[in-house]
């Protein structure tokens, strides 16, 4: 007992890196603990007497999980134009927590894992763990069956289709936060032309409404589309309690005391070149928002 009473404080030494690991190649809060758990399941079932680097190992443990997890999901998404905006990690306009910020690591704005929801398992394990995480080649190509040049090739198609998922957003939370309030403001008065004025003229708005919400779900294209799109579903009731979300401005809209939707921003040069939008009730309700304070 006083050996696994060992191996669980080890363990716990390296719990908040390896949920980072798994919610990255998961994009999902829930499933990224389950990924953990099984981890620490396997730790505890194997003999690692000959692990010189502890940490180094259960990151390639909870790669080979979430892998499988990924592979795992098969069709749970069929229709090809669907969209699923990731868990979203959502903190007051404040700051992040220090346990949030061992979960973002560098990563800043929600975009990222949608982008990351784009690719296939096999890239996203060589991404997440080699670009994110500084993983060998020769490690992620073992738990792949393949070689190491192919699998440097999947980093690199992976790497591709993140630089064109969109710039980061401004360094400057505050102008962010400036341009958001400003959305919502002008929302609020029914002004058109202000919301496209704030807008990028190629920004994109990704919306999951889920199983509960369908008629919100889906890619909308251009600050006119946009702003269209943000007038007919403002709600004169709604509260827009302002956040971070993933590390960059968002807010929650919360309507007759109920958040109705999660919104992350990506802000350039002032304007928002990128809306992602979580309007799934059931998944919502999962999710930790308290301590946010109301507009």
């Amino acid at each position: 007992m006083a050996e696994q009473d060992w191996l669980a404080e080890r363990f716990d030494e390296h719990r908040a890196h390896l949920r980072s690991v798994a919610y990255r190649m998961l994009g999902s809060l829930h499933e990224a603990d389950d990924a953990v758990q099984e981890s620490w399941l396997r730790l505890s079932r194997s003999d690692t007497g000959d692990v010189a680097n502890l940490r180094a190992w259960l990151t390639t443990v909870t790669g080979r999980i979430c892998l499988d997890m990924l592979r795992a999901r098969g069709s749970r998404r069929e229709q090809p134009l669907d969209v699923h905006v990731p868990d979203p990690i959502v903190s007051p306009a404040g700051g992040v927590d220090p346990e949030q910020e061992a979960l973002l690591a560098e990563s800043v704005g929600l975009a990222l894992y949608v982008v990351l929801e784009t690719l296939n398992p096999a890239e996203r394990l060589a991404f997440v763990l080699h670009d994110m995480f500084a993983v060998p080649f020769n490690d992620i190509a073992a738990m792949l069956g393949r070689s190491t040049d192919a699998t440097k090739q999947l980093a690199s198609r992976a790497r591709g289709r993140v630089r064109a998922g969109g710039p980061q957003p401004d360094a400057d939370l505050t102008r962010q936060q400036e341009a958001v309030r400003a959305f919502y403001e002008a929302a609020h008065r029914g002004d058109f032309d202000a919301l496209v004025a704030l807008l990028d003229p190629e920004a994109e708005m990704h919306s999951d409404g889920g199983a509960t919400r369908p008629q919100v779900t889906g890619v909308t294209r251009g600050a006119a589309a946009i702003a269209g799109r943000a007038l007919m579903f403002a709600h004169p009731d709604a509260t827009v309690r302002p956040a971070l979300v993933n590390g960059a401005a968002g807010a929650v809209v919360v309507v007759s005391g109920r958040p109705v939707s999660v919104m992350g921003f990506t802000v350039r040069d002032g304007v928002i070149v990128a809306i992602d939008v979580l309007a799934d009730l059931d998944r919502l309700g999962r999710l930790d928002l308290s301590g946010l304070e109301s507009a």
